[in-house]
């Protein structure tokens, strides 16, 4: 080893010990618990219990409570919500990030402000626009209920996270609401930096403006859209406040981290919480492994 790598490895070390500290041996540790049948009163004296807690009578992936099948579980019914919220999202979340940012690179006055004013929903804190529009979506004194009975859209005041049919969806326009701006910031970064030769040479040339975006705008700024999508995708699966604020323990909209939370913290079983949370570690990876494999290999096919 050289002079050089050992500098760097010198300089590395606080970082990666950091690391090891703060992520890789909480994950460690979670990991072991998931295989004994640790409680929160008895962490001391925890026994191995093997795929107990994953495939066991009660385990996660075999539950004889629900005849319906496993997607009938609580860990079902939670890995579906998840998926669904994080799918729908993101997917609304990126179409509107896109039209935003196409606006804010637009030359015209006033064009700094209104950057701003856009980062508002996102700089509010998860915690506090949950709570202000769990106020708002109130089913007697919100003003969304008020609003909609005024122009006659709604007959009666709705319950909008507490009803089954509605909170999983209200949840999501919530989410849209306060993470659009941090979409629309990312692919505003991928489009300031397009050369612009491009689009006067289309413009000379009479080339529609709707065919250059398809053409030219969507493949340069494509890399950035992956970037952004795979971040939000991340946040996504694991989402737990904006769904636990705004709907509480409602078991249609309770996500992977919210029974993780149950488990653990409500019933205290730390063995059967950890197995939960290391199966939403393995979901998570392997659906953004799944989608970076995806989006390469239509990068490929385009190219």
């Amino acid at each position: 080893m050289n002079s050089k790598t050992r500098t760097a490895w010198l300089f590395l070390a606080p970082m990666l010990i950091t690391l090891l500290l703060v992520a890789a041996w909480p994950l460690a540790r979670t990991v072991w618990f998931s295989f004994t049948d640790a409680n929160i009163n008895n962490m001391a004296d925890a026994k191995f219990v093997g795929w107990e807690n994953y495939f066991g009578e009660y385990g996660l992936f075999n539950n004889p409570n629900h005849t319906d099948g496993f997607w009938q579980s609580d860990w079902g019914v939670a890995i579906v919500n998840t998926l669904k919220f994080s799918v729908v999202s993101v997917t609304l979340e990126t179409l509107a990030g896109l039209g935003v940012a196409m606006l804010l690179n637009q030359e015209f006055k006033g064009r700094t402000l209104v950057r701003a004013a856009v980062l508002v929903p996102w700089a509010i804190p998860t915690i506090v626009s949950a709570k202000m529009w769990g106020w708002m979506l109130h089913d007697q004194f919100g003003i969304v209920n008020a609003i909609l009975l005024d122009w006659g859209l709604i007959a009666n005041k709705i319950a909008w996270t507490a009803e089954p049919a509605y909170a999983l969806w209200t949840v999501v326009a919530v989410d849209v609401w306060k993470t659009t701006p941090f979409m629309a910031l990312l692919i505003l970064a991928a489009l300031q930096t397009l050369p612009k030769d491009c689009y006067e040479a289309g413009k000379v040339d009479g080339v529609h403006p709707l065919r250059m975006f398809w053409k030219v705008t969507l493949p340069l700024i494509s890399p950035a859209l992956m970037v952004a999508v795979i971040f939000r995708l991340l946040d996504a699966l694991r989402v737990f406040d904006l769904i636990f604020v705004l709907t509480s323990n409602n078991n249609s909209t309770m996500s992977m981290s919210g029974f993780v939370r149950r488990e653990m913290v409500d019933n205290g079983y730390m063995g059967y919480g950890s197995a939960a949370s290391t199966a939403l570690f393995l979901i998570i990876g392997l659906a953004t492994l799944t989608y970076m494999r995806l989006a390469r290999g239509r990068q490929g096919a385009d190219a």
